[in-house]
Protein backbone atom coordinates (compact mmCIF):
# COMPACT_ATOMS: atom_id res chain seq x y z
CA UNK A 1 0.00 0.00 0.00
CA UNK A 2 1.43 3.45 -0.60
CA UNK A 3 1.58 5.52 1.95
CA UNK A 4 1.81 9.30 0.25
CA UNK A 5 -0.95 11.03 -1.13
CA UNK A 6 -0.83 13.93 -4.03
CA UNK A 7 -3.56 16.59 -5.05
CA UNK A 8 -4.66 14.27 -7.81
CA UNK A 9 -6.10 11.55 -5.62
CA UNK A 10 -9.73 11.79 -5.00
CA UNK A 11 -10.95 11.79 -1.36
CA UNK A 12 -13.31 9.47 0.17
CA UNK A 13 -15.94 12.48 0.73
CA UNK A 14 -16.12 13.27 -2.99
CA UNK A 15 -16.82 9.24 -3.87
CA UNK A 16 -19.90 8.60 -5.46
CA UNK A 17 -22.39 6.66 -2.97
CA UNK A 18 -26.33 6.14 -1.91
CA UNK A 19 -27.95 9.40 -0.61
CA UNK A 20 -28.83 9.10 2.72
CA UNK A 21 -30.65 11.20 5.35
CA UNK A 22 -29.24 13.92 7.65
CA UNK A 23 -27.54 12.57 10.92
CA UNK A 24 -28.70 8.44 9.75
CA UNK A 25 -27.12 8.33 6.80
CA UNK A 26 -28.20 5.18 4.81
CA UNK A 27 -28.82 3.21 7.74
CA UNK A 28 -32.91 3.56 6.94
CA UNK A 29 -31.71 2.38 3.76
CA UNK A 30 -30.43 -1.13 4.71
CA UNK A 31 -31.95 -4.66 6.38
CA UNK A 32 -29.91 -5.27 9.18
CA UNK A 33 -30.03 -9.58 7.39
CA UNK A 34 -29.29 -8.38 4.35
CA UNK A 35 -27.35 -5.45 4.33
CA UNK A 36 -24.22 -7.42 2.52
CA UNK A 37 -27.12 -7.87 -0.54
CA UNK A 38 -27.78 -3.95 -0.32
CA UNK A 39 -23.68 -3.18 -0.52
CA UNK A 40 -23.84 -5.40 -2.92
CA UNK A 41 -26.49 -3.53 -4.82
CA UNK A 42 -25.01 -0.29 -4.60
CA UNK A 43 -21.57 -1.81 -5.94
CA UNK A 44 -23.18 -2.50 -9.28
CA UNK A 45 -24.42 1.20 -8.89
CA UNK A 46 -21.67 3.40 -7.96
CA UNK A 47 -18.68 0.90 -8.80
CA UNK A 48 -16.01 -0.68 -6.97
CA UNK A 49 -14.95 2.22 -4.80
CA UNK A 50 -17.58 4.42 -3.14
CA UNK A 51 -18.56 5.72 0.08
CA UNK A 52 -22.07 5.03 2.44
CA UNK A 53 -22.81 6.38 5.89
CA UNK A 54 -23.53 3.72 8.39
CA UNK A 55 -23.93 4.15 12.18
CA UNK A 56 -22.85 7.57 12.38
CA UNK A 57 -19.73 6.69 10.33
CA UNK A 58 -18.67 7.51 6.46
CA UNK A 59 -17.54 4.32 5.22
CA UNK A 60 -15.20 3.61 1.94
CA UNK A 61 -16.52 0.66 0.34
CA UNK A 62 -14.22 -1.30 -2.05
CA UNK A 63 -15.89 -4.12 -4.40
CA UNK A 64 -12.56 -4.22 -6.38
CA UNK A 65 -10.51 -7.60 -5.68
CA UNK A 66 -7.62 -6.79 -6.64
CA UNK A 67 -7.04 -3.33 -4.39
CA UNK A 68 -8.89 -5.29 -1.72
CA UNK A 69 -6.19 -8.15 -1.29
CA UNK A 70 -3.18 -5.10 -1.42
CA UNK A 71 -5.46 -3.88 1.61
CA UNK A 72 -5.73 -7.49 3.29
CA UNK A 73 -2.62 -7.90 2.88
CA UNK A 74 -1.48 -4.91 4.40
CA UNK A 75 -2.41 -6.54 7.72
CA UNK A 76 -1.56 -5.80 10.76
CA UNK A 77 0.45 -2.72 10.54
CA UNK A 78 -2.13 -0.69 7.68
CA UNK A 79 -5.25 -2.21 8.71
CA UNK A 80 -6.98 -3.62 11.31
CA UNK A 81 -10.75 -5.11 11.60
CA UNK A 82 -12.85 -2.99 12.75
CA UNK A 83 -12.14 -2.13 16.83
CA UNK A 84 -15.93 -2.45 16.96
CA UNK A 85 -15.42 -5.81 17.04
CA UNK A 86 -13.32 -6.29 20.00
CA UNK A 87 -15.14 -3.45 21.56
CA UNK A 88 -18.48 -4.92 21.50
CA UNK A 89 -17.41 -8.79 22.30
CA UNK A 90 -15.54 -7.45 25.52
CA UNK A 91 -18.62 -5.85 26.36
CA UNK A 92 -20.49 -9.34 26.13
CA UNK A 93 -18.28 -10.65 28.01
CA UNK A 94 -16.83 -13.12 25.96
CA UNK A 95 -12.75 -14.03 25.77
CA UNK A 96 -11.13 -12.48 22.68
CA UNK A 97 -8.62 -14.47 20.90
CA UNK A 98 -6.39 -14.74 17.06
CA UNK A 99 -9.91 -12.84 15.33
CA UNK A 100 -10.05 -9.81 17.20
CA UNK A 101 -6.48 -9.69 18.21
CA UNK A 102 -3.84 -6.72 16.49
CA UNK A 103 -0.73 -6.53 16.38
CA UNK A 104 1.86 -7.69 18.15
CA UNK A 105 -0.80 -9.13 20.53
CA UNK A 106 -2.04 -11.09 17.16
CA UNK A 107 1.31 -11.83 15.86
CA UNK A 108 2.00 -13.91 19.41
CA UNK A 109 -1.45 -15.79 19.29
CA UNK A 110 -1.21 -16.63 15.52
CA UNK A 111 2.09 -18.91 16.05
CA UNK A 112 0.14 -20.46 18.63
CA UNK A 113 -3.43 -21.45 17.01
CA UNK A 114 -1.02 -21.95 13.59
CA UNK A 115 1.19 -24.76 15.82
CA UNK A 116 -2.17 -26.26 16.98
CA UNK A 117 -3.99 -26.37 13.09
CA UNK A 118 -0.30 -28.17 11.88
CA UNK A 119 -1.44 -30.98 9.15
CA UNK A 120 -0.51 -33.76 11.26
CA UNK A 121 -2.92 -32.75 14.05
CA UNK A 122 -5.99 -33.40 12.09
CA UNK A 123 -4.05 -36.69 10.18
CA UNK A 124 -4.01 -37.59 14.15
CA UNK A 125 -7.91 -37.18 14.68
CA UNK A 126 -8.87 -38.64 11.17
CA UNK A 127 -9.93 -41.67 12.91
CA UNK A 128 -12.22 -39.30 15.42
CA UNK A 129 -13.67 -37.57 12.39
CA UNK A 130 -14.78 -40.41 10.57
CA UNK A 131 -17.03 -41.94 13.58
CA UNK A 132 -18.29 -37.96 13.41
CA UNK A 133 -19.27 -38.72 9.84
CA UNK A 134 -20.32 -42.01 10.74
CA UNK A 135 -22.90 -40.70 13.36
CA UNK A 136 -24.14 -37.86 10.68
CA UNK A 137 -25.25 -40.80 8.34
CA UNK A 138 -26.47 -43.02 11.47
CA UNK A 139 -28.79 -39.16 12.08
CA UNK A 140 -29.83 -39.22 8.70
CA UNK A 141 -30.02 -42.91 7.92
CA UNK A 142 -32.95 -42.56 9.99
CA UNK A 143 -35.42 -40.08 9.14
CA UNK A 144 -34.78 -41.44 5.63
CA UNK A 145 -36.28 -44.38 6.75
CA UNK A 146 -39.34 -42.68 8.27
CA UNK A 147 -39.41 -40.57 5.60
CA UNK A 148 -39.01 -37.49 7.62
CA UNK A 149 -37.55 -33.69 6.34
CA UNK A 150 -34.09 -33.09 7.91
CA UNK A 151 -33.45 -29.30 9.05
CA UNK A 152 -30.23 -28.79 7.09
CA UNK A 153 -28.78 -26.69 8.91
CA UNK A 154 -28.74 -27.33 12.65
CA UNK A 155 -27.97 -31.41 11.56
CA UNK A 156 -24.76 -29.69 9.89
CA UNK A 157 -23.98 -27.60 13.00
CA UNK A 158 -24.21 -30.74 15.12
CA UNK A 159 -21.40 -32.06 12.65
CA UNK A 160 -19.30 -29.16 12.85
CA UNK A 161 -19.49 -28.97 16.30
CA UNK A 162 -18.71 -32.31 17.07
CA UNK A 163 -15.86 -32.47 15.09
CA UNK A 164 -14.42 -29.16 16.07
CA UNK A 165 -15.27 -29.88 19.85
CA UNK A 166 -13.37 -33.63 19.45
CA UNK A 167 -9.99 -31.99 17.14
CA UNK A 168 -9.60 -29.00 19.49
CA UNK A 169 -10.55 -30.47 22.76
CA UNK A 170 -10.59 -34.01 22.96
CA UNK A 171 -14.31 -33.65 23.89
CA UNK A 172 -16.57 -36.20 22.29
CA UNK A 173 -19.52 -33.88 23.28
CA UNK A 174 -21.90 -36.17 20.53
CA UNK A 175 -24.66 -33.80 19.97
CA UNK A 176 -25.50 -36.02 16.41
CA UNK A 177 -26.67 -38.96 18.93
CA UNK A 178 -27.44 -37.59 22.37
CA UNK A 179 -30.34 -34.90 21.04
CA UNK A 180 -29.33 -32.47 23.31
CA UNK A 181 -27.27 -29.00 21.74
CA UNK A 182 -26.52 -27.27 24.59
CA UNK A 183 -23.60 -25.61 23.54
CA UNK A 184 -24.74 -24.83 19.71
CA UNK A 185 -28.02 -23.21 21.32
CA UNK A 186 -25.65 -21.04 22.95
CA UNK A 187 -23.11 -20.58 20.22
CA UNK A 188 -25.67 -19.72 17.90
CA UNK A 189 -27.45 -17.12 20.37
CA UNK A 190 -23.62 -14.78 19.77
CA UNK A 191 -23.08 -13.99 16.31
CA UNK A 192 -26.05 -12.13 15.43
CA UNK A 193 -26.32 -10.29 18.34
CA UNK A 194 -22.96 -8.70 18.00
CA UNK A 195 -23.22 -8.21 14.35
CA UNK A 196 -26.54 -6.16 15.31
CA UNK A 197 -24.21 -4.05 17.92
CA UNK A 198 -21.81 -3.69 15.35
CA UNK A 199 -24.01 -1.81 13.31
CA UNK A 200 -26.64 -0.26 15.98
CA UNK A 201 -26.66 3.89 15.48
CA UNK A 202 -27.40 3.49 19.60
CA UNK A 203 -26.01 1.51 21.98
CA UNK A 204 -29.07 0.97 23.80
CA UNK A 205 -28.05 -2.32 26.01
CA UNK A 206 -25.40 -0.35 27.79
CA UNK A 207 -28.49 1.23 29.35
CA UNK A 208 -31.51 -1.21 29.51
CA UNK A 209 -31.58 -4.40 28.11
CA UNK A 210 -34.49 -6.52 26.35
CA UNK A 211 -35.33 -10.04 26.42
CA UNK A 212 -32.83 -11.40 23.55
CA UNK A 213 -30.27 -9.34 25.88
CA UNK A 214 -30.57 -11.07 29.06
CA UNK A 215 -31.12 -14.26 27.16
CA UNK A 216 -27.93 -13.52 25.41
CA UNK A 217 -26.02 -13.35 29.15
CA UNK A 218 -27.53 -16.30 29.87
CA UNK A 219 -25.19 -17.91 27.13
CA UNK A 220 -22.53 -15.91 27.33
CA UNK A 221 -22.47 -17.22 30.98
CA UNK A 222 -22.95 -21.38 29.65
CA UNK A 223 -20.44 -20.88 27.31
CA UNK A 224 -17.69 -18.70 29.35
CA UNK A 225 -18.27 -21.75 32.03
CA UNK A 226 -18.22 -24.70 29.52
CA UNK A 227 -14.41 -23.16 28.21
CA UNK A 228 -13.29 -22.69 31.63
CA UNK A 229 -13.73 -26.27 32.19
CA UNK A 230 -11.92 -27.27 28.67
CA UNK A 231 -9.26 -25.19 29.83
CA UNK A 232 -9.13 -26.56 33.21
CA UNK A 233 -9.14 -30.18 32.18
CA UNK A 234 -6.69 -29.92 29.65
CA UNK A 235 -4.79 -28.51 32.30
CA UNK A 236 -5.09 -31.45 34.83
CA UNK A 237 -4.47 -33.98 32.14
CA UNK A 238 -0.89 -32.68 30.88
CA UNK A 239 -0.30 -32.64 34.72
CA UNK A 240 -1.16 -36.11 34.89
CA UNK A 241 0.79 -37.08 32.05
CA UNK A 242 4.06 -34.89 31.28
CA UNK A 243 4.56 -36.61 27.65
CA UNK A 244 1.41 -34.90 26.25
CA UNK A 245 3.84 -31.81 26.75
CA UNK A 246 5.86 -33.51 23.69
CA UNK A 247 3.11 -34.58 21.75
CA UNK A 248 -0.16 -32.61 22.98
CA UNK A 249 -3.30 -34.72 21.26
CA UNK A 250 -5.38 -32.04 21.20
CA UNK A 251 -5.40 -27.99 19.69
CA UNK A 252 -5.95 -26.88 23.13
CA UNK A 253 -3.16 -28.97 24.81
CA UNK A 254 -1.25 -27.44 22.21
CA UNK A 255 -2.57 -24.00 22.34
CA UNK A 256 -1.43 -24.64 26.15
CA UNK A 257 2.10 -25.95 25.94
CA UNK A 258 2.39 -22.85 23.60
CA UNK A 259 1.15 -20.34 26.08
CA UNK A 260 3.53 -21.97 28.93
CA UNK A 261 6.75 -21.08 26.85
CA UNK A 262 8.79 -19.07 28.10
CA UNK A 263 8.42 -15.33 26.57
CA UNK A 264 5.17 -16.18 25.02
CA UNK A 265 3.66 -13.35 26.24
CA UNK A 266 0.06 -15.51 26.56
CA UNK A 267 -1.69 -16.48 28.93
CA UNK A 268 -5.40 -18.58 29.70
CA UNK A 269 -7.06 -15.72 28.39
CA UNK A 270 -5.67 -15.91 25.36
CA UNK A 271 -5.94 -20.03 25.31
CA UNK A 272 -10.01 -19.41 26.55
CA UNK A 273 -10.36 -16.41 24.08
CA UNK A 274 -8.87 -18.70 20.59
CA UNK A 275 -11.31 -21.83 22.53
CA UNK A 276 -14.57 -19.65 21.62
CA UNK A 277 -12.93 -18.20 18.18
CA UNK A 278 -12.14 -22.07 17.19
CA UNK A 279 -15.87 -22.98 18.26
CA UNK A 280 -17.32 -20.52 16.81
CA UNK A 281 -15.22 -20.68 13.45
CA UNK A 282 -15.64 -24.20 13.30
CA UNK A 283 -19.57 -24.56 13.76
CA UNK A 284 -21.03 -21.71 11.36
CA UNK A 285 -18.58 -21.54 8.08
CA UNK A 286 -18.46 -24.98 7.56
CA UNK A 287 -22.12 -25.80 8.07
CA UNK A 288 -23.50 -22.98 6.22
CA UNK A 289 -21.24 -23.78 3.42
CA UNK A 290 -22.29 -27.69 3.33
CA UNK A 291 -25.55 -26.21 3.68
CA UNK A 292 -25.41 -24.23 0.21
CA UNK A 293 -23.04 -27.30 -1.75
CA UNK A 294 -25.78 -29.09 -1.12
CA UNK A 295 -28.64 -26.72 -2.51
CA UNK A 296 -26.40 -26.16 -5.55
CA UNK A 297 -26.01 -29.70 -6.35
CA UNK A 298 -29.39 -30.70 -5.49
CA UNK A 299 -30.66 -28.19 -8.54
CA UNK A 300 -27.35 -28.66 -10.95
CA UNK A 301 -28.15 -32.59 -11.82
CA UNK A 302 -24.99 -33.12 -14.00
CA UNK A 303 -22.39 -31.61 -11.42
CA UNK A 304 -24.40 -33.65 -8.81
CA UNK A 305 -23.77 -36.85 -11.06
CA UNK A 306 -20.28 -36.37 -11.80
CA UNK A 307 -19.65 -35.85 -7.79
CA UNK A 308 -21.32 -38.67 -7.05
CA UNK A 309 -19.30 -41.01 -9.59
CA UNK A 310 -16.27 -39.48 -8.31
CA UNK A 311 -17.13 -40.83 -4.47
CA UNK A 312 -18.03 -43.61 -5.57
CA UNK A 313 -15.02 -45.01 -7.57
CA UNK A 314 -12.81 -43.30 -5.01
CA UNK A 315 -14.45 -43.39 -1.68
CA UNK A 316 -17.41 -45.36 -1.51
CA UNK A 317 -17.38 -46.86 2.14
CA UNK A 318 -17.55 -43.94 4.57
CA UNK A 319 -16.10 -46.15 7.68
CA UNK A 320 -12.79 -47.33 5.58
CA UNK A 321 -11.99 -43.22 4.68
CA UNK A 322 -8.38 -42.27 4.49
CA UNK A 323 -6.97 -39.05 4.12
CA UNK A 324 -5.42 -40.52 0.85
CA UNK A 325 -9.00 -41.18 -0.47
CA UNK A 326 -10.13 -37.40 0.36
CA UNK A 327 -6.99 -36.02 -1.10
CA UNK A 328 -8.08 -37.59 -4.35
CA UNK A 329 -11.74 -36.14 -4.54
CA UNK A 330 -10.82 -33.68 -7.00
CA UNK A 331 -14.32 -32.79 -8.25
CA UNK A 332 -15.72 -32.49 -4.85
CA UNK A 333 -13.21 -29.92 -3.84
CA UNK A 334 -14.24 -28.26 -7.10
CA UNK A 335 -17.62 -28.14 -6.38
CA UNK A 336 -16.63 -26.62 -2.65
CA UNK A 337 -14.57 -23.70 -4.52
CA UNK A 338 -17.34 -22.92 -6.88
CA UNK A 339 -19.90 -22.93 -3.81
CA UNK A 340 -17.82 -20.48 -1.83
CA UNK A 341 -17.82 -18.04 -4.96
CA UNK A 342 -21.55 -17.90 -5.37
CA UNK A 343 -22.06 -17.87 -1.69
CA UNK A 344 -19.74 -16.90 0.45
CA UNK A 345 -20.66 -17.32 4.08
CA UNK A 346 -18.24 -14.37 4.14
CA UNK A 347 -19.24 -12.28 1.84
CA UNK A 348 -18.14 -8.61 3.91
CA UNK A 349 -15.02 -7.70 6.13
CA UNK A 350 -15.15 -4.79 7.72
CA UNK A 351 -11.69 -2.74 8.60
CA UNK A 352 -10.18 0.46 9.80
CA UNK A 353 -6.57 1.81 8.53
CA UNK A 354 -3.96 2.75 11.16
CA UNK A 355 -1.99 5.75 8.80
CA UNK A 356 -2.84 7.87 5.99
CA UNK A 357 -2.74 4.97 2.98
CA UNK A 358 -3.98 5.07 -0.70
CA UNK A 359 -6.44 2.58 -2.18
CA UNK A 360 -6.61 2.79 -5.80
CA UNK A 361 -6.47 6.39 -6.57
CA UNK A 362 -8.18 7.57 -3.23
CA UNK A 363 -6.76 9.26 -0.28
CA UNK A 364 -7.70 7.16 3.01
CA UNK A 365 -6.85 9.08 6.05
CA UNK A 366 -6.08 7.33 9.51
CA UNK A 367 -9.03 5.92 10.99
CA UNK A 368 -11.05 5.43 7.95
CA UNK A 369 -13.41 3.01 8.25
CA UNK A 370 -13.72 0.61 5.14
CA UNK A 371 -16.15 -2.27 4.35
CA UNK A 372 -14.82 -4.92 1.91
CA UNK A 373 -17.44 -5.93 -0.80
CA UNK A 374 -16.01 -10.17 -1.11
CA UNK A 375 -18.11 -10.98 -4.00
CA UNK A 376 -18.74 -8.56 -6.53
CA UNK A 377 -15.96 -9.13 -8.67
CA UNK A 378 -16.75 -12.82 -7.82
CA UNK A 379 -19.74 -13.08 -9.84
CA UNK A 380 -18.94 -10.61 -12.33
CA UNK A 381 -18.19 -11.41 -16.26
CA UNK A 382 -14.78 -8.92 -15.96
CA UNK A 383 -13.46 -12.58 -13.65
CA UNK A 384 -15.94 -15.59 -15.31
CA UNK A 385 -17.43 -16.31 -17.67
CA UNK A 386 -21.42 -16.87 -17.08
CA UNK A 387 -20.99 -15.71 -13.45
CA UNK A 388 -24.03 -16.57 -12.18
CA UNK A 389 -23.74 -20.70 -12.99
CA UNK A 390 -23.21 -23.41 -10.88
CA UNK A 391 -20.17 -24.73 -13.00
CA UNK A 392 -17.32 -26.99 -10.46
CA UNK A 393 -15.36 -27.69 -13.73
CA UNK A 394 -14.20 -24.43 -14.11
CA UNK A 395 -11.92 -25.17 -10.88
CA UNK A 396 -10.27 -27.91 -12.70
CA UNK A 397 -7.11 -28.25 -13.45
CA UNK A 398 -7.71 -30.17 -17.00
CA UNK A 399 -10.52 -27.70 -18.10
CA UNK A 400 -10.43 -26.56 -21.19
CA UNK A 401 -10.06 -22.94 -20.09
CA UNK A 402 -8.16 -21.96 -17.17
CA UNK A 403 -9.39 -19.50 -14.78
CA UNK A 404 -6.63 -16.50 -14.77
CA UNK A 405 -4.56 -16.13 -11.95
CA UNK A 406 -6.57 -12.84 -10.99
CA UNK A 407 -9.82 -14.52 -11.28
CA UNK A 408 -8.86 -17.78 -8.84
CA UNK A 409 -8.11 -14.86 -6.55
CA UNK A 410 -11.27 -12.79 -6.34
CA UNK A 411 -13.31 -14.93 -4.21
CA UNK A 412 -10.60 -15.02 -1.26
CA UNK A 413 -12.80 -17.56 0.52
CA UNK A 414 -10.35 -18.61 3.49
CA UNK A 415 -9.36 -14.51 3.27
CA UNK A 416 -6.00 -13.47 2.01
CA UNK A 417 -2.86 -12.50 3.37
CA UNK A 418 -0.85 -12.94 6.69
CA UNK A 419 -4.47 -13.42 8.04
CA UNK A 420 -5.51 -15.54 5.97
CA UNK A 421 -7.55 -18.76 7.97
CA UNK A 422 -5.69 -21.14 9.83
CA UNK A 423 -8.55 -23.81 9.99
CA UNK A 424 -8.82 -23.56 5.76
CA UNK A 425 -7.18 -27.62 5.59
CA UNK A 426 -9.91 -29.08 8.37
CA UNK A 427 -12.76 -27.20 6.71
CA UNK A 428 -12.29 -28.55 3.44
CA UNK A 429 -11.84 -31.68 5.09
CA UNK A 430 -14.86 -31.66 6.96
CA UNK A 431 -17.21 -30.56 3.50
CA UNK A 432 -15.35 -33.59 1.33
CA UNK A 433 -15.90 -36.25 4.26
CA UNK A 434 -19.67 -34.96 4.87
CA UNK A 435 -20.71 -34.79 1.37
CA UNK A 436 -18.85 -38.03 0.54
CA UNK A 437 -21.15 -39.83 2.90
CA UNK A 438 -23.96 -38.06 1.57
CA UNK A 439 -23.20 -38.92 -2.28
CA UNK A 440 -22.66 -42.61 -1.10
CA UNK A 441 -25.25 -43.50 1.08
CA UNK A 442 -28.50 -41.68 0.24
CA UNK A 443 -30.06 -40.21 -3.19
CA UNK A 444 -31.07 -36.24 -2.42
CA UNK A 445 -34.96 -36.39 -3.16
CA UNK A 446 -35.46 -32.52 -1.97
CA UNK A 447 -33.50 -29.47 -0.64
CA UNK A 448 -36.66 -27.39 0.09
CA UNK A 449 -36.62 -23.46 1.25
CA UNK A 450 -39.47 -22.32 3.30
CA UNK A 451 -41.73 -20.78 0.74
CA UNK A 452 -40.62 -22.87 -2.07
CA UNK A 453 -38.52 -20.31 -3.95
CA UNK A 454 -35.03 -20.06 -4.14
CA UNK A 455 -33.15 -19.84 -1.24
CA UNK A 456 -32.83 -16.64 0.40
CA UNK A 457 -29.80 -15.41 2.37
CA UNK A 458 -29.34 -13.57 5.32
CA UNK A 459 -26.36 -12.53 7.31
CA UNK A 460 -25.55 -12.40 10.75
CA UNK A 461 -21.82 -12.10 10.81
CA UNK A 462 -21.68 -15.03 8.36
CA UNK A 463 -23.86 -15.64 5.68
CA UNK A 464 -26.54 -18.72 5.66
CA UNK A 465 -29.98 -19.67 3.59
CA UNK A 466 -32.46 -19.61 5.05
CA UNK A 467 -34.81 -22.60 6.95
CA UNK A 468 -33.62 -25.31 4.52
CA UNK A 469 -34.96 -28.53 4.60
CA UNK A 470 -33.49 -31.93 3.19
CA UNK A 471 -35.25 -34.88 2.49
CA UNK A 472 -33.36 -38.11 1.82
CA UNK A 473 -33.66 -41.77 -0.09
CA UNK A 474 -31.58 -44.27 1.53
CA UNK A 475 -29.19 -45.82 -1.28
CA UNK A 476 -29.34 -49.39 -2.56
CA UNK A 477 -26.50 -51.02 -2.68
CA UNK A 478 -27.13 -51.60 -6.68
CA UNK A 479 -26.84 -48.19 -7.14
CA UNK A 480 -23.26 -48.41 -5.93
CA UNK A 481 -22.24 -51.31 -7.91
CA UNK A 482 -21.87 -52.93 -3.98
CA UNK A 483 -23.17 -56.31 -2.69
CA UNK A 484 -24.08 -53.62 0.48
CA UNK A 485 -24.24 -50.50 1.33
CA UNK A 486 -21.18 -50.40 4.32
CA UNK A 487 -22.29 -49.52 7.92
CA UNK A 488 -26.07 -49.75 7.34
CA UNK A 489 -27.97 -52.44 8.81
Amino acid sequence: MQTTTSQTLRQVKDLPGPRGWPLLGNSLQVTTSRIHLDVERWADEFGSLFRMRLAGSEILVIADHELLAEVLRDRPEGFSRNPLNRRIGTEMGLPQGIFTSEGEDWRKQRRMVMASFAPGHVRAYFPSLVKVTLRLRSRWLKAARAAKSIPLQADLMRFTVDTISGLAFGKDINTLESGEDVIQHHLENVLPVKFRRMLSMVPYWRWFKLKSDRELDRSVAVINSTILDYVTQARQRLRDDPTLQEQPQNLLEAMIVASDQPDSGLDDSHVAGNVLTILMAGEDTTANTLAWMIYLLQRNPDALRRARQEVSSIAPDPAAYSMEQMDQLVFLEACASETMRLKPVAPVVMLQALRDTVVGDVAVPRGTKVWGVLRHDSVSDRCFERPEAFEPQRWMEDAPQTLTTSAKRAPMSFGSGPRMCPGRYLALLEMKMAMAMLLSSFDIEAVETPDGGPAQERIAFTMNPVGLTLRLRERQASSLGETSVPGVK
